[in-house]
């Protein structure tokens, strides 16, 4: 089968679509025939060396942790899906792998009709992240929530899921993607210098929960939520030195103890998608063999929603 891997750290020409053995599902997994997968910002970091202090990379390295495809295999104890279920979902937080033509999954679930396989691909690590943390701030109706970097994938998805339990939302974007956060269900702000008086006029009775999806700028959330138990980054690995909790799911890292996956999040995607309440904006399509060109799209820091690689 076709699989993209790469064998140093890089820039995206580093990376190769080869011919790899397939792999089966074990005990509690499903192998899918993938349809499409995405292409992750830590992804990108990681193949780029950016977290190799934090987050060792075993060579040689298949890269991709979500996708979207036809079940072609069932692993022992799996039940409720069968062999042609269509669905989306992960590999184990250990595993890698799905930027190929097939792969196994520890977490899916049913493809929502209304989902494109590009959108089904994007899905399921924007979803599993925002419920995470946003179950971790405790966000329900009535808070004031700050999602910095709410243009991207993860934030595009923190919006709708945030505005989904009644919180007011405000996101950080740049200004040609101010009509989209709007769109999403968010109120509007640039970032960069001034943030905080500008979350300030926004809210003057300030906000309940910080979610940074970009990095770069957690004195200013601390300052934003008060306390920085208030933030939650999934962005920045300097968040202890700032008394903020990073939330990941990545055993062996030097980032702290990884949180359980938020795996009820995809059951309530899929019911939100049907009702047309949650959609996965994406950014770019690309066929596998193009995998460096949407790593680099990647790199950019720019892509308004999810970057996918259609298989």
């Amino acid at each position: 089968m076709r699989t993209v891997q790469y064998s140093e750290y890089g820039p995206p020409s580093v990376l190769r679509v080869i011919e790899g053995p397939e792999p089966h599902a074990g005990p509690g997994e499903i192998r899918v025939a993938v349809r499409a997968s995405s292409v992750s910002p830590g992804e990108v970091h990681r193949r780029s060396g950016a977290m190799r202090e934090v987050l060792p990379t075993v060579f040689p390295c298949r890269p991709g942790h979500d996708a979207a495809g036809v079940v072609d295999e069932v692993g022992e104890g799996v039940t409720g899906t069968r062999v042609g279920d269509e669905v989306f979902g992960a590999t184990a937080p250990t595993g890698r792998g799905t930027n190929a033509d097939h792969a196994t999954l520890v977490l899916w679930a049913p493809k929502p009709t209304r989902w494109t396989w590009e959108e089904a691909a994007g899905a399921t690590g924007a979803v599993e992240t925002s419920f995470r943390v946003l179950d971790r701030l405790a966000v329900a109706e009535g808070d004031t929530v700050l999602v910095h970097g709410a243009a991207g994938g993860t934030g595009s998805v923190a919006v709708q899921l945030a505005a989904v339990r009644g919180a007011r939302v405000i996101g950080t974007a740049s200004a040609n993607n101010h009509d989209y956060l709007r769109s999403l269900g968010a109120e509007p702000t640039t970032y960069g210098p001034g943030l905080v008086d500008r979350v300030r006029a926004l809210a003057p009775s300030g906000v309940d929960a910080v979610f940074d999806c970009a990095g770069g700028v957690l004195p200013d959330l601390v300052a934003i939520a008060g306390e920085p138990a208030r933030v939650v980054t999934v962005a920045d690995i300097t968040a202890a030195a700032q008394g903020v909790h990073m939330s990941h799911t990545s055993p062996g890292t030097t980032l702290g103890p990884p949180d359980p996956p938020a795996a009820h999040g995809l059951a309530i995607a899929v019911e939100l998608a049907e009702q047309g309440r949650l959609r996965i904006p994406i950014a770019g399509v690309f066929p596998l063999a193009d995998v460096a060109a949407a790593h680099e799209l990647s790199a950019g820091g720019h892509a308004r929603g999810k970057i996918v690689l259609l298989h």
